[in-house]
């Protein structure tokens, strides 16, 4: 087993350092609206990312990118249905565009959480057991996704409501996240030597799963407070 950190490595670890200080300083700087701030970060990301794959020859990174993005813009479909339907997420009304009743930011913005899932994921698979990384996946989306609900609000970016919450985190909705971080995960290990056209339904039944969790535990969620 070698654990020796790879230059590779080192690079995922800087760029996504400064990712983070340009988030942070965005968000401070008060030159525009909460949604342009989060739509230029989550397009910044998402083009940082393949390009330096391609220019650092990073081929994984394009890989697991593409996917991850690819997955991004289903995930478009989950949050339009519990947004519209199930009236339990709600998106501002603000100067960013739409798709539905979601914010058009939203179809890269679950890219990151996956892309940073996949690739710690399979760096740790190639160090230790299945068990662990695993494992550590679970404890991963929880922090990753969790972390995002209970902070983002206060962006503007989203919020929970009609459902049972701590903190702004929507209880039914968290292992349904850890359910997509696992699968992503999975999904991804079976394909990733694959030509480019599999991620699609690859990506689709991923978000099928997710969905379906996502309302299965909100029935359990509204359950409990009829028997409440």
């Amino acid at each position: 087993m070698d654990e020796k950190i790879t230059r590779e490595e080192l690079d995922f670890v800087f760029i996504h350092s400064m990712f983070a200080i340009l988030c942070l300083g965005v968000i401070i700087l008060p030159f525009s609206e909460n949604g342009i701030k989060i739509l230029f970060l989550v397009g910044t990301y998402n083009v940082i990312i393949p390009v330096v794959g391609y220019l650092k020859d990073y081929s994984n990174w394009i890989n697991i990118w593409l996917f991850s993005f690819i997955l991004s813009l289903l995930q478009i479909l989950p949050d339009w249905f519990l947004s519209k339907e199930l009236d339990v997420l709600v998106f501002p009304d603000d100067t960013v565009s739409k798709i539905g009743t979601v914010s058009v930011y939203m179809a890269g913005m679950w890219a990151i959480g996956i892309f940073l899932l996949i690739y710690s994921g399979m760096q740790i698979g190639s160090r230790y057991s299945n068990l662990i990384t695993y494992s550590t996946i679970v404890i991963s989306s929880l922090l990753i996704f969790g972390i995002s609900e209970m902070t983002l609000w206060r962006l503007d970016a989203w919020k929970a409501q009609n459902v049972s919450t701590i903190n702004h985190l929507a209880l039914y909705i968290i292992i349904p996240e850890i359910i997509l971080g696992l699968s992503s995960y999975w999904f991804f290990e079976i394909i990733k030597d694959k030509e480019h056209w599999k991620k699609f339904p690859t990506a689709f039944m991923v978000m099928l799963l997710y969905l379906g969790s996502a309302v299965f535990f909100l029935l359990l969620d509204r359950s409990n407070h009829l028997v409440l």
